[in-house]
């Protein structure tokens, strides 16, 4: 049991006697303006474009507003419980750190930050394929802390193979594969921009240091990068993969299995069918298909079907502590927490998403114990009115 909204509140409170105040904005759009500050053009749009005219990106958010809280009262809520479990961990809230490429672009610290600052609040830190330190460094940074590996599927299966199992062997606890990206979304700003950070090898820390990719080069990376680059080119995307494909995943760990990507309701049932461990609701922060439905429209039709059968996890497009209460009575068991803690990496490394993260979980608490909720499990589709 633990107060940790109420525990935050007073060490900012405390502190503000001495004269100090916060280090890094609570003001989510805040925050956001002093990365864009700090970052150079490409890499803040890198970080914060979508696909076409981002419509699916601000449906992300108007979705929100459309649900509304109805809090009860005069419910015990003096100690309150956020702790669940999940494949196992027990995690201290149903929060994870979501899957971001490439974070060398917005700090240099990149992965390890994040990573470090979601050992030290004990959140599962999710790391990407596309990451600018290695599946090694990442475990060696973070020593027990619970961690999940996202597997961008490579048309090489072996590729895919040996990311899999390096994570495993490196202490991950879950394989998430993103499947809506196949292939890049239409992006303006990134095209504007004329920039895609892989072009010049940032990222590519887990493909350079795989095996069975250097076995493919005639020189190793060090060597030659613009070949490895072209290389990973060639084999980074696979649009031929089929529900068929998961089998051989499931030959290569014994690790559970998430499907990222998941909108429609059919989908969610072919999951069950084909024994996936969950699913991740996510259109991928709009950044894939402009003119997509929101995740939380997908999540409200996918939850009834399926969440008896599979762990169910929420991401794209959440911000406040009221967002994930939102996410969670809808059918979430957690959700995934992605664009704001890089704004708090950019601004601050490890100490910007400690903080980020901190106040996130913060927020999270007061608005279950004042929704009239003393645990998790006590949040419930009939706390929401839809507004039309």
């Amino acid at each position: 049991m633990t107060n940790y909204g109420s525990d935050r509140q007073q060490e900012i409170y405390r502190a503000g006697v001495f004269g100090k105040k916060p280090d890094y904005p609570l003001e989510l759009g805040e925050l956001e303006r002093q990365a864009k500050s700090i970052l150079k053009p490409e890499a803040y749009d890198y970080l914060m474009g979508s696909a076409g005219l981002e419509e699916t990106e601000r449906r992300n958010r108007a979705m929100f507003n459309r649900w509304q809280i109805a809090p009860r009262m005069l419910r015990d809520v003096s100690q309150r419980d956020l702790s669940l479990q999940l494949f196992g961990a027990s995690l201290p809230a149903p929060v994870l750190v979501a899957p971001v490429g490439v974070q060398s672009i917005l700090h240099a610290e990149g992965e390890l930050g994040t990573a470090k600052a979601a050992a030290s609040v004990g959140v599962p830190f999710t790391l990407s394929t596309l990451s600018s330190h290695s599946i090694e460094q990442v475990a060696e940074a973070m020593g027990n802390a619970p961690r999940w590996f996202q597997l961008y599927w490579s048309q090489n299966h072996e590729i895919a193979a040996s990311l899999v199992k390096r994570a495993e062997a490196s202490g991950f606890g879950a394989i998430m594969v993103t499947l809506d990206t196949p292939m890049l979304g239409w992006r303006p700003r990134d095209l504007q921009h004329a920039y895609l950070p892989f072009m010049t090898g940032e990222g590519l820390a887990n493909y350079f240091t795989d095996p069975v990719f250097r076995a493919l080069l005639a020189s190793p990376p060090e060597e030659d990068p613009a070949t490895a680059v072209m290389t990973f080119l060639q084999v980074f995307g696979n649009t031929a993969l089929t529900w068929q494909d998961l089998k051989f995943l499931r030959k290569q760990t014994g690790l559970p299995i998430l499907l990222k990507g998941i909108l429609h309701p059919d989908d969610a049932k072919l999951a069950v069918d084909h024994g996936v461990d969950g699913i991740v609701v996510s259109n991928h922060g709009g950044r894939q298909v402009d003119g997509a439905l929101s995740s939380l429209e997908a999540l409200s039709a996918i939850a009834p079907r399926v969440a008896d059968q599979l762990t169910v996890l929420f991401d794209s497009g959440v911000r406040t502590g009221a967002d994930a209460f939102k996410a969670i009575a809808l059918g979430a068991k957690a959700v995934l927490y992605g664009r704001p803690l890089m704004w708090g990496l950019a601004v601050g490394g490890e100490a910007g998403v400690q903080s980020v993260l901190k106040n996130f979980i913060a927020e999270f608490d007061l608005t279950l114990a004042l929704s009239g909720c003393a645990s998790v499990s006590q949040i419930r589709y009939d706390l929401l009115v839809h507004a039309s």
